[in-house]
């Protein structure tokens, strides 16, 4: 599928710049997906049945595999399913993920997930006239609001709106809107279809099940058997054979569907036109060309002429959605290039053939692995480059970057483009306004990052162990032993002896006294304290588990059972402990309610109920509140 490049060279100059591009169309029967490696050029499209794979990462990984394409930086994703936040669980399939971490397991930079018919309405303002075709008369007017159908397994509705120089697509539910019969043929199927739905919406008599459901119907007028394992495909079958009884089926659903799209074209003011996606009306032909469908679209009385001049177009382009999630990706990227966060990507290209072979090297690290520049320490950048540590350093001042820490957030900045994450300093003199901002700035983006990096497979895993924990001991020094503290108030409320220890001799003698089952938590920023590191040794000899709250690649994480990392871009080392300390608080947090969900299922009586009673009892009623939450919820009685 391409829509046409003059010649190789014109391609390969118009080739997107950080490589090819995955897009994909996943529905509830198979999964396509395609490479677009310039503007407009999309190939390599393979369909996979879905029901052979696990999961959307699975079968994303096949295709990576099989087209032996490499590195991808950038993927979107159009889903015959509603896309509202990170959680996609598909309605018409048993697939369930989330967006972020399998952008993590496929180490994209970006995974865009949209709703298919987004994609397919935002497919529609590039389609040539070879990929569409017209039904009936009018002319579409240029920069005016498009309106787009889609009947198939059921009935979508969505609008495009002129912006400027954009469009902007709108979701909707339009094909729930109730059923309105036009004559006495659709009386008589209103009234089959009200003994069968307290609702009728345009969406029963008008997608797939619609077309069954109308000759069911006629068929009960004429008394004439239907076998229970007839279809929608039977009619369209029979229709197309010249059965009388299965095209006046068809042609009563044709002009449902010129009503319904009557009404869009007007409740919307659809001067652009109106498109008809889906399989079904492509799979009539000729007869849809031949039915009542433009007849009853303009028959709206005295705007029968307004709807005249409307268009009304199939969409006969084989895989509509590649060009939508094509258009919505490109506009992604576009708008995280030009707010500017990503000019560090930019002043990298255009400065690499000035730069020495090394730094060069060191370039080419960041422009094709952004994330490991981020993510790994300088000893491990310079190993992966291929370059001496200082080489690093002399890459980033040639930069204009103070050093390796701000070069770091300038490259996390326009790699994230939606993620705010940005570093203030604050100087002397600066007013509250000022300080307090940046604070809360710096903070802010920190957890962010944290969001972006944090390793969830180890945060599950200590989830596990603390949840069958006999004993859990929270170690922490100094700052750290504030955050101790707070774990050992929130831990002890599951009903598992807990006891937090900030103190070096406690702890060592806490810790030969454990044994298996037992757990330790410990909490440092540093990870390298020698004393903390020899008690934690004694513990596990005896046969205890580690968890490990601290930065990577620390004594600490290298010796822990699980270690949870939390690193942060810093500059300042006077800020480091605060915010590590509002780190290592979330972290605790995660797992606290990680453990929570675990044991949210009691009866009465039993320890979470009683944790409940005793929070209540301590006056802690916002404890109270939220534990009682979780173990309703759990149990199936929450209303919410």
């Amino acid at each position: 599928m391409s829509t046409g490049v003059p010649n190789k060279s014109a391609a390969a100059a118009n080739q997107h710049a950080d490589g090819p591009r995955l897009l994909a169309d996943i529905g509830g029967t198979n999964a396509r997906f395609a490479l677009e490696t310039a503007p407009g050029e999309i190939g390599n499209i393979r369909v996979y049945p879905g029901a052979d794979y696990p999961g959307i990462a699975e079968v994303m990984q096949q295709y990576l595999k099989d087209t032996r394409v490499g590195r991808v930086n950038h993927a979107a994703i159009a889903i015959a399913n509603p896309v509202d936040g990170d959680h996609v669980k598909m309605t018409n399939h048993d697939w369930s993920f989330s967006i972020e971490a399998t952008r993590r397991a496929l180490g994209f930079d970006t995974l865009l997930v949209v709703n298919d018919f987004t994609a397919l309405a935002m497919a529609l303002p590039g389609l040539t006239d070879a990929q569409r075709e017209q039904v009936g008369g009018g002319a579409r007017r240029q920069s005016s609001v498009i309106g787009l159908l889609g009947p198939g397994t059921g009935l979508g509705v969505s609008v495009l709106i002129p912006a400027d120089d954009r469009w902007i697509a709108l979701g909707s539910e339009g094909g729930h809107a109730t059923f309105s019969p036009f004559d006495e043929r659709e009386d008589l199927v209103m009234r089959y279809a009200r003994r069968k739905f307290p609702h009728v919406s345009f969406e029963r008599v008008c997608a797939g099940q619609g077309l069954e459901l109308i000759y069911r119907a006629l068929a009960e007028r004429d008394a004439v058997t239907v076998a229970d394992t007839f279809s929608a495909a039977d009619v369209t079958t029979r229709a197309l054979a010249g059965e009388a009884l299965a095209l006046e089926a068809v042609n009563c659903f044709c002009a449902i569907l010129g009503t319904f799209a009557g009404n869009i074209a007007v409740t919307l003011g659809a001067l652009g036109g109106i498109y008809i996606g889906g399989g079904i009306v492509l799979k009539l032909g000729e007869l849809f060309h031949k039915s009542p469908f433009r007849q009853r679209f303009e028959s709206k009385g005295r705007f029968q002429q307004y709807l005249a001049g409307i268009p009304t177009y199939i969409i006969t382009a084989e895989y509509p959605a590649f060009l939508g999630v094509s258009a919505i990706l490109a506009e992604q990227l576009s708008n995280r290039a030009n707010s500017g966060s990503s000019a560090v990507f930019e002043r990298i290209r255009q400065m690499r053939d000035a730069l020495t072979p090394a730094e060069r090297r060191v370039a080419d690290l960041a422009l094709n692995h952004p994330r490991s520049i981020i993510n790994d320490p300088i000893i491990d950048i310079a190993r992966k480059a291929d370059v001496s540590q200082p080489t690093v350093i002399r890459f980033c001042r040639s930069l204009g970057c103070q050093g390796l820490s701000d070069f770091k957030l300038k490259l996390a900045t326009g790699l994230t483009g939606t993620i705010p994450v940005s570093h203030s300093q604050v100087h002397l003199g600066d007013t509250a306004t000022d300080f307090g901002a940046k604070v809360l700035d710096n903070t802010v983006s920190a957890i962010l990052q944290l969001r972006e990096h944090l390793n969830f497979e180890n945060v599950e895993r200590a989830i596990d162990i603390l949840n069958g924990a006999r004993r859990i001991e929270f170690y922490g020094l100094g700052n750290s032993n504030i955050v101790a503290q707070d774990a050992h108030y929130k831990f002890f409320r599951f009903g598992i002896p807990t006891i937090a220890y900030g103190d070096l001799y406690m702890q060592a003698a806490s810790a030969a006294l454990l044994g298996r089952g037992d757990v330790i938590v410990a909490v440092s920023k540093s990870g390298r304290a020698p004393e903390l590191l020899r008690v934690l040794e004694v513990a596990m000899q005896q046969g205890a588990t580690v968890i490990a709250i601290t930065s990577s690649n620390t004594p600490l994480a290298k010796r822990a059972t699980v270690a949870l990392e939390t690193d942060h871009i810093e500059i300042r080392e006077s800020q480091l402990s605060m915010i590590s300390r509002i780190l290592h608080l979330v972290i605790i947090d995660i797992l606290a309610v990680g453990v929570a969900i675990r044991r949210a299922a009691p009866q009465p009586g039993s320890k979470l109920s009683e944790t409940v009673a005793k929070a209540r009892w301590s006056g802690d009623d916002d404890a109270a509140a939220v534990l009682d939450w979780l173990s309703h919820g759990a149990s199936g009685n929450a209303k919410e």
